[in-house]
């Protein structure tokens, strides 16, 4: 039986999405559960392996196993075993074939900025902290330009193991509610730190020490050592995964 689920978690007490020795990760935790439950190892995967520290309002992962399982009482235990940070929010039967990271048609990530001169300690766990003032205008312009077609490896992590740096970017946008900046981005999908680097150079602009003009040379140079620095991962959240089928992760 093949089974798929849509999860929320709170990344700030793991050590990112896959499983390290030794580790508390967010993989880690649901097989650990999952193991309890249908008393066999399971493999858990995802449509995405977040970074340490990264959050999940949608995050799709999968597995199979043999056993004939009842899923409202498998919900049921994976959210009293895996802990408060870990929330399945669905489960649903998929295809044997069904790879939520392969058959994946986009994801959409959300990075949260706080931009003033004293952070809420009711929201500094899922936000950056910005306290000088950020020009938003120029980031608006800047953050259009990446909405097409292009090779990211100017926001690429040095330990990126991805083949092709060349991704299709459907949305790339700021929202703005009082002090805090939302950062939102639609991909076919990402490379690794590539959001947070993205961010941070954006932030260079905003603060005005980069031109929007400077982030199109940036991205055409395909140089990482020529960017700004990779943004902190707590504002970072995993919000969607879209399928062509009717499987999504919507919450």
């Amino acid at each position: 039986m093949r089974i798929g689920m849509v999860l929320e978690y709170d990344g700030t007490g793991y050590f990112g999405w896959q499983v390290q020795p030794g580790r508390p990760t967010i993989q880690g935790s649901l097989e650990k559960a999952l193991a309890t439950i249908v008393g066999e190892p399971v493999r858990v995967e995802a449509a995405g392996r977040t970074d340490a520290g990264v959050h999940a309002r949608g995050q799709v992962a999968a597995f199979t196993t043999e056993r004939s399982v009842e899923l409202r009482s498998l919900q049921r235990g994976l959210n009293a075993l895996c802990g408060r940070d870990i929330v399945v929010r669905r489960l649903e039967p998929v295809a044997d074939d069904f790879d939520p990271r392969r058959h994946a048609r986009s994801r959409t990530y959300e990075y949260r900025i706080c931009n003033s001169a004293w952070p809420s300690p009711f929201t500094q766990r899922y936000v950056w902290h910005v306290h000088r003032p950020l020009e938003v205008a120029s980031m608006q312009r800047a953050s259009a330009m990446l909405v097409g077609e292009h090779d990211f490896s100017s926001f690429q992590a040095a330990d990126c193991d991805a083949d092709n740096p060349v991704r299709r970017v459907d949305e790339s946008r700021f929202d703005v509610l009082g002090d805090e900046l939302t950062y939102r981005i639609t991909a076919t999908a990402f490379l690794r730190h590539m959001v947070r680097s993205m961010v941070g150079t954006l932030v260079e602009i905003g603060r005005g020490e980069r031109s929007a003009e400077d982030f199109a040379a940036l991205l055409s140079a395909r140089d990482r050592t020529l960017g700004g620095p990779t943004a902190p991962a707590q504002g970072l959240c995993l919000t969607r995964v879209v399928y062509e089928g009717p499987f999504s992760g919507s919450p």
